[in-house]
């Protein structure tokens, strides 16, 4: 019996030789490439939601304030501030979540760390990182800058690995914004001085949002808010513009000085100028004439539209506050309370607006202002506490 005749692979009966069939892929290597792909949004936001990518929007008026209360415009090296800030700041949210993974853990377990989404160790590497960055970047704006630049960071590392559970904590958090203005200043200047009262006020609104956000997790008394709303209207008071006294002495008024004599003593005139003969037959004092006084600009009290600008942004700080600390002063529940640090956080960006405005930089105001909406806008996303 004549064996019959089996076609080799890839060989058809009576033609040409058919091309083999390209292996597929296992299935299990598939399977874990769908999974990388649907877990990298996931791992996106998780990291978006341990850096509160939201609250970044408050960070770089401090800068802009700063270099505002200086008396100065921005310039390239206040752009390299607002970049150290910016990686102080995220170093901080990396800190402290890692710094309070056990107390979330138990408060708070749908935070990335308790919740597994983001390693710890990942957390406080991203910490260090950034903290080196910032401090390359404030050192070259310049001496000045960093010198401002080292103490913020060493607050920030103390106040979220030690300080942040004792009673110096919101005054540690309010002396590391005040510095993130003072280090605006600094690059663009080299100057910290004329910066200082800015400093104090946006200091003093963090250290109100701080000592609310205390009790936030469980709730508390309602003394914090109250006095969160207390600070807000003194703040906003301090802030608005208010219109200069009118001047009473009358040669101020007019724009006329007594001359000076030869020894330099005010109101003496000296000896009286010889008489000459003007043009039209009347007599005349020859000698030195005074130079032509500048007309005043405006009237006494009217303000000017920085100062207009000024009071509108302390108006829109008040407001953006108000009403949030009145309901978790009436109910200090979790919830009422987080909203109300949440409100607190984003209305740091009217308060920076209202001090440039206030130093007479009102360009840089509008572009502070401008941070406002985009904050709001990406917080409904990401919490931003």
């Amino acid at each position: 019996m004549t064996p019959r005749h089996v076609p080799a692979a890839g060989a058809s009966r009576g033609g040409p030789p058919v091309p083999a069939a390209a292996p597929q892929a296992a299935p299990a290597e598939a399977t874990f490439q769908a999974r990388t792909e649907r877990s990298r949004p996931r791992r996106r936001r998780a990291w978006a939601e341990l850096l509160r990518l939201p609250a970044l929007f408050t960070v770089p008026g401090d800068a802009l304030a700063g270099a505002a209360a200086a008396g100065a415009v921005p310039n390239p090296r206040t752009l390299l501030a607002i970049g150290s800030s910016l990686c102080l700041y995220e170093a901080g949210m990396a800190l402290n979540d890692w710094a309070d993974r056990d107390v979330d853990a138990v408060e708070r377990p749908h935070r990335p760390l308790p919740s597994g989404r983001v390693r710890p160790a990942a957390a406080l590497t991203a910490a260090c990182l950034l903290t080196g960055a910032g401090l390359a970047l404030a050192a070259r704006a310049g001496r000045p800058a960093l010198a401002v630049a080292a103490p913020l960071a060493a607050t920030v590392w103390a106040y979220d690995l030690g300080l942040k559970h004792t009673p110096a904590g919101p005054v540690a958090m309010g002396a590391a914004r005040a510095l993130d203005l003072l280090l605006g200043a600094a690059a663009t200047t080299g100057r910290t001085r004329p910066a200082v009262p800015s400093a104090a006020l946006l200091g003093t609104h963090t250290l109100a949002v701080t000592t609310v956000s205390r009790q936030e997790a469980q709730g508390g008394s309602p003394l914090a808010p109250l006095a969160a709303l207390a600070t807000t209207a003194l703040l906003t008071r301090r802030t608005a513009y208010r219109p200069a006294p009118p001047v009473r002495d009358p040669a101020r008024a007019t724009g006329h000085e007594p001359r000076p004599g030869p020894a330099g003593r005010p109101g003496h005139r000296g000896p009286a100028a010889p008489l000459t003969t003007a043009p039209t037959g009347h007599p005349a004092r020859s000698g030195p004439v005074a130079p032509p006084t500048a007309a005043p600009t405006g009237q006494p009290g009217r303000p000017e539209p920085a100062g207009l600008l000024a009071t509108a942004l302390a108006a829109a700080y008040a407001v953006s506050t108000a009403r949030p600390y009145v309901h978790a002063a009436l109910n200090p529940s979790p919830p009422l309370t987080q909203r109300a640090v949440g409100a607190g956080i984003r209305a740091t960006v009217p308060l920076q607006a209202a001090l440039a405005a206030r130093a007479g930089r009102p360009v840089p105001a509008v572009l502070i202002a401008a941070l406002a909406p985009l904050g709001a806008r990406f917080a409904k996303k990401v919490s931003v506490t």
